[in-house]
């Protein structure tokens, strides 16, 4: 009916809740379900730990399990910012290699691209009026293995992070928008995974007492 066509077109288009997912879903034609699964389709797109997308996702999972955030949903792709802590702190999550999955005739210059911006608000399509970093901490994850034989994202040993307060940031970064990993080692040490949530805990700390 052209009535319930035009309510259609007028109505607002609210943000879709995502349901997770486990793998197991086929795809479908018709309502006759395909010997396609969703499965098949991560295992097609996202086995490339190294490549810099598929990298930078797996880093936030590892942050996010190393300081104790709940994975149990869905990634949210839109928030101004990757991650929140259970204390409540904002977390922004970096990555960079050395190593690239695709021909190489030297090692990458580690680089950390991370301009000040709007925010935007997913729930109403409005960006904020003020430019900044969103987060209160920057982890700056590394996958610092230099050897393509055996670099494997998955080995936590081959990690090293920096946690830092987004005002040392902005105090030595100003409106750069990207910062090299010799500069970030002028203010920041490394640290483990199993240091990394106290690393963070004591960043936002930092953080807090600047403000």
């Amino acid at each position: 009916m052209p009535g319930c066509h035009k309510a259609q077109m007028t109505d607002p288009l609210f943000p879709i809740t995502v349901a997770r997912k486990t793998g197991l879903e086929s795809l479908h034609l018709g309502g006759e379900p395909l010997p396609i699964n969703l499965l098949s389709f991560w295992q097609w797109s996202t086995s490339d730990l190294v490549s810099n997308v598929t990298r930078g996702r797996l880093a936030e999972f590892i942050v996010a399990n190393a300081l104790g955030i709940n994975v149990s949903g869905v990634r949210n792709e839109w928030d101004a910012f990757d991650l929140v802590t259970s204390s409540g702190v904002k977390v922004e999550v970096k990555s960079a290699a050395y190593v690239q999955s695709w021909f190489q005739l030297r090692h990458s210059k580690v680089v950390f691209r991370m301009p000040r911006t709007h925010a935007w608000d997913s729930t109403t399509n409005r960006l904020d009026d003020t430019a900044r970093r969103q987060a209160d901490v920057y982890v700056l994850a590394v996958l610092h293995q230099l050897d393509k034989m055996s670099i494997d994202p998955l080995n936590l040993g081959q990690w090293s992070f920096y946690a830092v307060p987004t005002r040392v940031l902005d105090s030595h970064m100003g409106s750069q928008r990207s910062i090299s990993l010799q500069s970030v080692e002028a203010f920041s040490s490394p640290v483990t995974y199993a240091d990394l949530a106290t690393s963070v805990t004591t960043a936002a700390c930092a953080q807090c007492e600047g403000v």
